[in-house]
């Protein structure tokens, strides 16, 4: 039994036993072993390198300070591509992420289809970018739609999980209300669920869309168009000055588009 706490006394904070603080000191305990296990694989010991070729570096960042920006119109016609291509696989990912969420909701769909659906899901979120986009290649060829479509598969994967906790933490009293109307299952889910997740949803879009303005850069460099293709033809030139020039346009464009975002997303909650 807990003393009274006196008038004008400090509350003392409350004392946890060893079995009740055993879970936590496991899982921290369990993540410094990793990390003293990994110190050998990960090559960690290579840190004095960053100082024993600092010459190689200091070229490097001679040349990386004197960005060149005589192409600097093809540099933004080449990163407008790629805000197109993400906005493009963002916009596809959300009409492919609305019915799978849906489906993958333990509290709408059957135990089977939401499980069979996560699994899906899962496979499409677990393989890179990067594998996915080379495969639409092979079958379309070189050039921004692959990089449409690679993106549209992924990000499509991670929405219908984020859409689909969305649903899960939903109000049910207006589901009820609907259904107490004799509204059909689809009548539901339009108007009992939908108003309920479409703010969260579209932030969760505008949140992948700032990512996949980043991816489609990589993207670029196997070939699915966009400014990675010029920066990777750049790094392969040694071009530091034009790798320079194409890094400050990707940040500038990123910045722009995450200060859009932010706008968009305070509007909505």
């Amino acid at each position: 039994m807990t003393a009274a706490v006196q008038p004008g006394e400090v509350p003392s904070p409350p004392s946890r036993s060893l079995a009740q603080r055993a879970p936590d000191l496991l899982v921290w305990g369990g993540v410094l072993a990793l990390l003293l296990i990994s110190i050998k694989p990960v090559e960690v010991g290579h840190f004095t390198r960053l100082f024993t070729n600092s010459q190689n570096m200091q070229q490097f960042g001679r040349e990386f300070l004197r960005p060149d920006f005589a192409h600097l119109r093809l540099y933004v016609a080449q990163m407008w591509l790629t805000i197109q291509i993400a906005l493009w696989g963002t916009s596809l990912a959300v009409l492919l992420a609305i019915p799978f969420g849906l489906a993958c909701s333990r509290n709408l769909a059957p135990p089977w289809l939401a499980q069979s659906m996560r699994v899906l899901m899962n496979l499409l979120r677990s393989i890179p970018d990067l594998v996915i986009g080379t495969l639409f290649i092979v079958a379309v060829g070189l050039g921004p739609f692959a990089g449409v479509m690679a993106l549209a598969l992924n990000t499509g994967g991670v929405l219908a999980k984020l859409f689909s906790e969305a649903v899960e933490s939903i109000d049910k009293g207006p589901i009820e209300g609907v259904r107490a109307t004799g509204a059909t299952p689809l009548q539901e889910v339009v108007w009992g669920v939908i108003p309920q997740v479409a703010p969260l949803w579209t932030s969760y879009a505008l949140y992948r869309f700032e990512s996949n303005s980043r991816s489609a850069t990589v993207l670029g460099l196997i070939g699915a168009g966009g400014i990675g293709q010029v920066l990777f033809d750049s790094l392969n030139g040694f071009d530091y000055r034009a790798v320079s020039a194409i890094a400050i346009v990707i940040v500038v464009a990123v910045t722009l588009i995450d200060l859009l975002s932010q706008a968009m997303r305070s509007r909505l909650l």
